[in-house]
């Protein structure tokens, strides 16, 4: 049993809560009614944590293995990728407030300062200053019974840890007795629900037995049942961004976002946030990060309003839904009948837009190509969801748009839903696919070392080709998928790529691989200049 909050325990922590987490997204999805009932709690707890874990394996990973050397890391590098790595990959509302929680507890433990409770009182602290407006009833609540019952334990960190989770699933029963909306959907707290899910996988790590799980006496109301009453009041857009800023700055944006909306979340430090805000004006809020620094990776997703949808049309059998780079192959996915979903530089859709894709395809059967390999986990989360509604989905693991063209080349609506998708299956399958990317800065690589500006060629996701052309790039790679045979090369141009570049790779390849035929699409604003697919 370990005697402290070290290295291995918090190791141990963010798997089993990864693990745990899974196991309940979907009952916290289906609890997610305040602030906004988009079903996507859990999912976004999840996806935080996973960041949070895969942050933390990479330090183990980087960690000088016997028989160099024996030990383990710090505990002070572990706990600050564990909030780094949360603090990247926060979702939602809920998962930016993890992640704080989690930056507040490693601020204590990175001191040397080992002891739970303490570190617990931290998180929920840092957690309240976190949030524009804090409300009670919510995991906000959860976090500070969890820190009270932590401090009034005595022990190991083992019972510590137990104290806080019983602390934390009192508090979370009471929620809904402190929050009206909770209460009149008859279920607890769907953020405070994914707090005791964390905290139940820390008793876990620290004692070697899962917590004995209480079930909520309520019987929760799905998600759409009770949306009608918060959906449709507030505002139309979820937006998320990290932020590279200084603490002035910071301060003023608050300030500014908190007149543009509301569930307003800024966490982080160091010059690098969270940002996290509903909005009306989607741009204005970005707006507000480009006056305050530099914004990046952001993620703008527009919730349901059902008081503004249209009359309900006939239902469909079968549709497509497919993620796709950008807006040329977003028209030509249209074309051919699919529903799509506008993946900009940077701005990866959340589970959300992929369940309201699926939503807007209206069909009995669906098949969705998320064309990246990235959104393998969203695009699993939002088949659940979408199933869990009653529709028939299909999730094709394609890692690429050309593999999304070549499934969607061979759909037919009129067979057997299992025959279609096996077939747009096969069709992917067989899809090699490369792009060809610009170096931002020095790094090692599978082929070599990169210097910023170098142009790198990537076949089935690893770097195969380094080089300081476009054109001499893309041809190599073209040569080395060829070499193993293929039929069909599909390229896909980005609107800033050189003019030109399609003509002089179509004369390559019909000049050096016989029956070979080439297809070009224009792609529009893609984040990379060229997608490059074989069959």
């Amino acid at each position: 049993m370990p005697q402290t909050l070290d290295a291995v325990a918090v190791r141990s922590w963010c798997a089993l809560a990864l693990e745990a987490l899974g196991r309940d997204r979907e009952a916290i999805d289906a609890i997610n009614v305040y602030p906004v009932a988009d079903g996507d709690t859990g999912t976004n707890l999840y996806l935080t944590m996973e960041s949070a874990a895969q942050a933390v394996e990479a330090v183990f990973a980087a960690y000088p293995q016997p028989p160099v050397y024996a030990g383990v890391p710090d505990t002070a590098d572990v706990v600050r990728a564990m909030a780094h790595g949360a603090l990247l990959g926060a979702r939602g509302n809920s998962g930016t407030i993890l992640a704080q929680l989690l930056r507040g507890m490693a601020e204590v433990v990175a001191k040397g300062d080992a002891e739970l409770a303490p570190a617990l009182r931290r998180a929920a602290s840092a957690a309240y200053l976190a949030v524009a407006h804090p409300v009670e009833g919510t995991v906000l609540s959860v976090a500070t019974a969890a820190a009270e019952a932590a401090e009034n334990a005595s022990g190991n960190p083992a019972a510590v840890a137990q104290a806080a989770y019983a602390g934390a699933r009192d508090a979370l029963d009471a929620t809904p007795a402190q929050l009206a909306v909770l209460g009149r959907a008859g279920v607890v707290d769907a953020g405070g629900r994914g707090l005791v899910t964390v905290l139940g996988a820390l008793v876990e790590a620290l004692s070697g037995e899962a917590p004995v799980v209480r079930h909520e006496a309520r019987v929760p109301v799905p998600v759409q049942d009770c949306a009608a009453e918060v959906a449709g009041v507030g505002p139309a857009f979820e937006v998320i961004y990290l932020l590279d800023a200084d603490d002035a700055a910071v301060d003023r944006l608050r300030d500014r976002l908190d007149r543009l909306g509301d569930s307003l979340v800024v966490v982080g430090g160091d010059g690098l946030w969270n940002v996290h805000v509903h909005v009306d004006d989607a741009g204005a809020a970005v707006e507000a990060g480009v006056e305050a620094g530099r914004p990046h990776r952001i993620r703008i997703t527009h919730f349901e309003q059902p008081a503004t949808v249209a009359p309900p049309r006939e239902q469909v059998q079968r549709a497509v839904v497919a993620v796709v780079p950008g807006e040329g192959l977003a028209g030509l996915c249209a074309e051919a009948g699919a529903t799509t979903v506008l993946a900009r530089p940077g701005e990866a859709p959340a589970s959300g837009e992929l369940v309201e894709a699926i939503r807007r395809a209206h069909a009995r059967e669906v098949v969705l190509l998320p064309n990246d390999a990235e959104l393998r986990h969203t695009a699993a989360a939002a088949v659940e969801q979408a199933r869990a509604e009653g529709i028939r989905v299909a999730l094709i693991p394609t890692r690429s748009a050309v593999q999304g063209i070549a499934a969607l080349a061979v759909h037919a609506p009129e067979r057997r839903f299992d025959e279609d998708v096996v077939a747009m299956t096969s069709a992917a399958g067989a899809t090699r696919h490369a792009e060809l990317a610009v170096a931002e800065r020095q790094s090692w690589t599978t082929a070599g070392i990169c210097q910023a500006g170098d142009v790198l060629g990537l076949i089935d996701g690893d770097v195969a080709v380094i080089g300081h052309d476009l054109a001499h790039t893309a041809r190599t790679v073209l040569d080395r998928m060829l070499a193993a045979g293929g039929e069909l090369v599909t390229l896909v141009l980005a609107t800033d790529t050189p003019p030109g570049l399609a003509a002089t790779l179509e004369s390559h390849v019909r000049e050096s691989h016989l029956a070979v035929d080439t297809v070009v699409y224009e792609g529009g604003h893609q984040a990379v200049p060229l997608l490059i697919g074989v069959e």
